[in-house]
C-alpha cells in the first residue's frame, strides 16, 4: 500500500434509532443509523410473510403444482 493516501482507520461507534450501539472499525468516527439487526423484523422474527390476493394459489392453478 501507499503511505499517506488512505484515510484513518479507527474505532467507531454505530447508533441505532433504538438505542443500541455497536462499536466497531471505520474511517467514521459516528455513525446513527434507523435499523439495526436488533429491531428489523426480519433479524428479529417477527416479519410476516404476505399473501397478497392469493397469488401463490393463483401460481398454483396455474402450474398445477
Amino acid at each position: 500500500m501507499k503511505k499517506e493516501i488512505h484515510p484513518e482507520y479507527t474505532d467507531a461507534e454505530i447508533s441505532c434509532a433504538c438505542g443500541h450501539v455497536v462499536n466497531t472499525r471505520s474511517t467514521v468516527k459516528k455513525m446513527h443509523v434507523n435499523l439495526c439487526s436488533a429491531c428489523h423484523p426480519f433479524f428479529t422474527g417477527t416479519a410476516k410473510m404476505l399473501d397478497t390476493e392469493g397469488r401463490v394459489d393463483r401460481f398454483r392453478k396455474r402450474y398445477g403444482k
